[in-house]
């Protein structure tokens, strides 16, 4: 892992209502109290987020929004932009989902300017990448990833590469129950950090690369015992406070024994 901190970042999608999310809020926070070695970030829907900074505020969990604009203001009905998204302390938002770029046909020119206005603002953004089913059966995974990646970060400073995080979703492993092995997982987190270390040099080896396709608390430790999977970004499982709360620990120990804490 080479001593990056991992991340476990919970996806909710287009779920809970306001009170659902401060309900969650308050059994999560029980759970997950005493981790101290990993990152642990909730991304709700826009309007649980103000909420949920008044719930988190004194966790040690952080709260991520699922996508922004590239603009800051202006006549973008529907959108929001990165500093209504400061406004209610988020410190990391999710780019380039996959289901933002099937449903909503997402360009990866469209990320790379949402992720150059996320780094301005202060923002971490969570840059998505990967591929379905046609792709990989074609043998071109690698290949659209890889593309993926480098048009999304394309004209990025090494010091703004070093503060994003990269998340591979194998299309066909979200909410099917499929999941990538362990193997799979770890040979696109390397090529990620081959595409990266293409763009930034050694420097790629501090950027966290998560993992994201039906991860659940009984594969997250075999997940993370891969060397350059350093976290996950997880859906369905981070619905209910307890189980994600128990995925988090699953991976809690592995990460003491693999920083030799």
């Amino acid at each position: 892992m080479a001593n990056r901190r991992p991340v476990i970042a919970g996806n909710w999608k287009m779920f809970k209502t306001v009170n659902e999310a401060t309900d969650y809020a308050v059994r999560f926070i029980e759970e997950v109290k005493d981790v101290t070695e990993l990152d642990i970030i909730l991304c709700a829907p826009f309007t649980a987020l103000y909420p949920l900074k008044n719930e988190l505020e004194e966790s040690i969990v952080h709260l991520g929004a699922q996508n922004m604009a590239w603009a800051d203001q202006g006549a973008f009905t529907g959108e929001i932009s990165a500093q209504m998204l400061l406004d209610v302390a988020c410190t990391y938002v999710i780019l380039g989902h996959s289901e933002r770029r099937e449903m909503f046909g997402e360009t990866d020119e469209e990320i790379n300017k949402k992720a150059r206005k996320a780094l301005a603002v202060g923002l971490t953004p969570i840059v998505c990448c990967g591929e379905n089913l046609n792709v990989r059966e074609e043998g071109k995974a690698v290949e659209r990833v890889q593309g993926q990646v480098t048009r999304a970060l394309v004209g990025l400073s090494v010091e703004d590469l070093s503060k994003i995080i990269v998340a591979y979703e194998p299309i066909w492993a979200i909410g099917t129950g499929k999941t990538a092995s362990s193997k799979d997982a770890q040979e696109m987190c390397a090529s990620i950090r081959a595409t990266l270390t293409g763009l930034m040099g050694l420097a790629a080896e501090k950027v966290p690369i998560l993992y994201g396709g039906s991860v659940k608390a009984d594969n997250i430790a075999e997940l993370l015992t891969e060397p350059d999977v350093d976290g996950a970004l997880v859906g369905g499982a981070s619905l209910d406070p307890i189980s994600f709360g128990k995925l988090i620990l699953n991976a809690n120990p592995l990460v003491a024994r693999v920083e030799g804490i």
